[in-house]
């Protein structure tokens, strides 16, 4: 399992990936850089003008590897699937929790509750270490939000009403966001959310490992036989893989935001890291991508207890753990699904 956690991100524009037996081979003007067994990678994530085998594309669809490709700045463009896998029954299952609203609503509750009290989590922590007054109540505010919105999630009636709960508490946690920025704070400062295209350095950063975070999430749902695109908090759209953005739900904080911080607040990530694009976009500069994904390898790496699997498990594979988890809910062998709660 833990191979799962060894991805490839290749940056270099202009490299050439290819498949030399079993071994990956990176080669940068016809010129090896680098290689590796293949056996020992779970993903591939190629940015810009990467040009890939064949052979490779083929061997990685066979085996069920994960394989994207972003633009040069991290967005994304594709990601390659191979042949259908998993137990159709799994699939039907989930095709008719969907078409039942109960079944539908009990499990958006939960993944609703549980991104929520990982949030509020994040928040009382930062709040017991803020150097100041205004900080501390303001991250403890928002943390009182969250508690709130928490108790309401078990009484919200319908989807709109559990959708409008998350709303108001993710606007909390946003408006507070910048208290917990304690190192170039009025470069990295979070007024609005912004996605596409991100307008600032901090939705910049956060964008980007949201969408490496994402990727994830489709792999682990492939991995169990789920079908990504078919989410129960998340509306269903054309191209939309749901049900991956419902599990991320719950490693947003834990996971993305906490990295996000850490390396503003470590001075890892700073505000000359970042250039900007015609029509305003902002987007990280390549050595500046490269300090953020390998930070963002190793904090996958790191272990973590997982209280309803009841062991240690790296925080990578926090996201395959909950989509065989919620596999059991709607194969019937367990009552309800259970969301991950990072203490």
């Amino acid at each position: 399992m833990k191979q799962i956690l060894n991805t490839l991100y290749v940056q270099t524009q202009g490299t050439y990936l290819r498949l030399d037996h079993d071994t990956l081979k990176l080669e940068v003007e016809r010129e090896t850089k680098f290689q590796i067994p293949l056996h020992h990678l779970g993903g591939i994530v190629a940015f810009g003008n990467v040009l890939v085998s064949p052979f490779l594309i083929h061997r990685c669809a066979e085996d069920g590897r994960s394989f994207v490709w972003l633009s040069e700045y991290g967005k994304f463009q594709a990601r390659l699937a191979g042949a259908t896998t998993g137990n159709v029954l799994l699939r039907r299952s989930q095709h008719e929790a969907l078409s039942r609203a109960d079944a539908t609503l009990l499990i958006a509750r939960y993944i609703v509750a549980g991104k929520l009290q990982n949030a509020r989590n994040i928040l009382m922590r930062a709040a017991r270490e803020a150097d100041t007054e205004d900080d501390r109540n303001a991250l403890s505010q928002a943390a009182k939000i969250h508690a709130e919105s928490i108790r309401s999630t078990e009484t919200a009636p319908n989807l709109d009403k559990l959708r409008g709960i998350e709303g108001y508490a993710a606007k909390s946690y946003f408006a507070a966001f910048t208290h917990m920025i304690r190192t170039n704070r009025a470069a990295f400062a979070l007024t609005e959310r912004s996605r596409r295209p991100p307008r600032d350095p901090i939705n910049a950063l956060l964008s980007f490992v949201y969408t490496l975070l994402v990727g994830e999430c489709i792999a682990a749902c492939e991995s169990v036989g789920l079908d990504p695109q078919m989410g129960f908090l998340h509306a269903l759209r054309p191209g939309r893989p749901a049900l991956a953005l419902d599990l991320m739900e719950e490693l947003r904080a834990p996971l993305a935001d906490r990295l996000v911080l850490t390396l503003i607040n470590r001075n890892q990530i700073q505000p000359d890291d970042f250039v900007e694009r015609p029509g305003g976009a902002i987007y990280l500069k390549d050595e500046a991508r490269k300090t953020l994904l390998t930070a963002y390898q190793k904090r996958k790496q790191e272990e973590i207890t997982h209280l309803i699997a009841e062991s240690k498990a790296p925080l990578g594979l926090v996201c395959h753990i909950q989509a065989r988890l919620l596999a059991r809910h709607l194969r019937g062998d367990v009552p309800s699904y259970q969301p991950f709660i990072q203490r």
